[in-house]
């Protein structure tokens, strides 16, 4: 009796000590960290750019220089940085600028758009407002910079032809090459200077009173890749059928995927006892 006792102790103490059997709704999560196409162009560095460019052409030229480092925009993922072309548009009080990029011949896709309208005083306000398929909805950037403190303002404000980039996609520039895009971790450090000395401040909306309309408004590129925030129908076609490097082998980021949490078994007796069943152009 007491040899029978001491079994059914130790059966006893090995269920009570147990782990907690799960419950059968319970399941494992799945944790993704994807980074999108917006994250290889961070418009708030580019903000900086307006303020150190002395007519059109030299801003595209400096958004697309390696040694400025803004630009890790991938739309194809190629490996290879996406050339990015400036489009300049505007009436009396709103001048403005398109960026745009050809992630395969024949196909614009507008990434952003800047406009600049002088205001009260010594003043202008630069606003900068990303697509919503690449950004998001409502992705704007506001920043006041002083007229004398922006080379921009005299080029824009007097009379000349307005500025079209004839260069796209595998057609570039002289001094221009193109180069490999850089791992998220090394973009993000490339641009943290640029940031923390931008006066450009994030909005939900619009305040540039004028309006003036980008004459690449509605352009998009259905073979994009990359994973955009608000793709369209034809964009979402195209990217269910080319999974993106990001999703599929880690890419920019890295999709940690667990499988679905198992029922456990539930203890069962046996004879003498309880047991359990157990069953990632250069710069000048």
């Amino acid at each position: 009796m007491i040899l029978a006792g001491g079994f059914l102790l130790v059966g006893v103490g090995s269920f009570l000590f147990s782990p907690s059997p799960k419950k059968a709704d319970e399941y494992n999560v799945t944790v993704q960290n994807i980074s999108t196409a917006a994250d290889g162009l961070d418009l708030k560095a580019v903000g900086g750019l307006v303020k150190k460019a002395k007519d059109a052409e030299d801003l595209e030229r400096l958004i697309n220089s390696e040694e400025e480092g803004l630009n890790n925009l991938d739309l194809n993922e190629d490996g290879k940085v996406d050339y990015i072309s400036v489009h300049e548009y505007g009436n009396d009080t709103v001048k403005g600028f398109s960026l745009t990029t050809q992630p395969t011949p024949g196909e614009t896709q507008e990434l952003a758009t800047i406009d600049i309208e002088k205001t009260n005083g010594d003043e202008a306000q630069v606003e900068i407002h990303g697509n919503e398929q690449i950004y998001g909805h409502n992705h704007y950037h506001h920043s006041h910079f002083g007229i004398m403190d922006m080379m921009l303002i005299g080029y824009l404000f007097r009379p000349h032809g307005m500025f079209m980039s004839p260069f796209g996609y595998g057609n570039y520039p002289g001094g221009y090459s193109q180069h490999s895009t850089v791992p998220p971790q090394s973009y993000r450090s490339k641009t943290a200077d640029a940031n923390r000395s931008s006066t450009m401040k994030s909005a939900s909306g619009s305040s540039v009173k004028g309006k003036s309309i980008s004459p690449n408004a509605g352009k998009s590129a259905s073979s994009i890749k990359a994973p955009l925030k608000n793709p369209t129908v034809s964009q979402r076609s195209f990217q269910t059928r080319n999974p993106s490097k990001t999703i599929s082998r880690g890419g920019f980021g890295r999709t940690a995927s667990t499988s679905r949490a198992t029922r456990p078994s539930r203890p069962s007796v046996r004879s003498g006892g309880f047991g359990r069943s157990g069953g990632s152009f250069g710069g000048k």
